[in-house]
């Protein structure tokens, strides 16, 4: 491999430096949460790497202070040098201390961030305190290329930070005629083996994963990350309205908490207490889970981005309730014909009365994984925040 081509740290080059940063930044995904995914290169005036790194667990290191920490181990001075960090550097005493005290103790002469924080504690502060210190700052534009790939890393931390919502990407595994199993329910495998691990990437990356009792009881899934390392196992999250979960299912084999949002008291709540389980009652109207306070509630427990694999019912429920910023779907070369649905869609109180009423989506990615097509789409304007 050849070695990379020397950049001075200037604004001819901000664009590739943060590129680099970025990359650093994905090593973040599944460790950093409920933190956002930063990355930061800390580059000398003749263009030379002086330190590295990317945020930690939450309570370790943010990326800053991990690029101070590399080039200290390196034996470098940074003094006067150039970091650039793929999110403004935090200006607050959170889980660690303010990220901007840091590079100002160090002697920075310049940073770069590829966007403002949102959360209310820094949004724009650091960047502020930065420049009252004497160190020369700039935010990139919002539509360059690396700032708009830091945006799409931790889409999953500015929707909680900006709306009090966790990003609920929804994913489907179906055939072209959109069957998502036969009549009877079989469903292993409708998409092959290279869709099903990619599936398991996008496990991991989420902070949770969320089921409903349906599928539960007719599949004793796991619902794990396997044959991608990761540094925690998500959450997992039941929708399970009366509590039907038996203890001996097979979601409780993994490392993991495991939450259950129900709406009625029941019986089996201490046996699935004893397996670790943690519940929590958000009754709706009808008696029903109350979706839209589980995702404020999931909020508030700072998950950031929530992997749904439900049943059609649950799918339904959620897409109607307008709870679903993406869907993540992996559709076979196949025609199943008779079989079940990608969602359930009550024909009460009404049917659509015009193809102009059906939800709109926007396909954000479309490419092939293996033999099959996943396709990654919005609702239209969801995802600006």
């Amino acid at each position: 491999m050849s070695a990379a081509p020397v950049l001075p740290p200037d604004p001819a080059h901000d664009l590739d430096w943060m590129a680099r940063a970025l990359d650093l930044a994905r090593g973040a995904v599944g460790l950093s949460d409920p933190n956002p995914r930063v990355g930061c290169v800390i580059v000398g005036a003749d263009g030379s790497v002086l330190g590295r790194g990317h945020t930690q667990q939450a309570g370790g290191p943010h990326a800053e202070v991990m690029a101070l920490r590399d080039a200290q181990a390196r034996g470098t001075s940074v003094a006067g040098a150039t970091a650039y960090v793929t999110l403004e550097p935090c200006s607050h005493h959170g889980r660690t201390p303010p990220c901007c005290d840091a590079l100002i103790a160090a002697r920075i002469g310049r940073v770069v961030a590829a966007l403002q924080d949102p959360n209310p504690q820094v949004a724009g502060r650091g960047l502020a305190r930065l420049r009252a210190a004497g160190i020369d700052t700039r935010l990139l534009p919002p539509d360059s290329t690396p700032a708009r790939g830091a945006r799409e890393l931790n889409i999953g931390f500015l929707s909680r930070m900006v709306r009090g919502l966790p990003w609920v990407r929804l994913k489907i595994a179906a055939s072209l005629d959109g069957r998502t199993a036969l009549p009877d329910g079989q469903s292993q495998w409708i998409t092959g083996e290279a869709a099903r691990a990619d599936g398991h990437a996008w496990r991991a990356r989420a902070a949770a994963l969320l089921t409903g009792a349906g599928t539960v009881l007719d599949d004793d899934p796991r619902l794990d990350v396997r044959g991608t390392p990761v540094a925690r196992q998500p959450v997992l999250v039941v929708v399970d309205s009366r509590l039907q979960t038996p203890p001996t299912a097979r979601l409780f084999d993994a490392e993991r908490p495991v939450w259950f949002y129900a709406a009625v008291e029941a019986a089996a709540a201490d046996a699935l207490k004893a397996r670790g389980a943690h519940i929590t009652r958000r009754p709706d109207a009808r008696g029903k889970v109350d979706l839209a306070a589980v995702m404020a509630d999931l909020a508030r427990r700072e998950i950031n981005e929530l992997h749904v694999e439900a049943g059609h019912k649950l799918a339904g429920s959620l897409l109607r309730e307008g709870l679903v910023d993406e869907l993540l779907v992996y559709l076979a070369p196949k025609l199943i014909g008779e079989g079940l649905a990608m969602f359930h869609r009550p024909t009460q109180p009404s049917p659509l009365a015009a193809l102009a009423d059906a939800p709109a989506f926007a396909f954000h990615s479309v490419e092939t994984i293996g033999e099959d097509l996943r396709i990654l789409a919005r609702p239209r304007g969801r995802d600006l925040f």
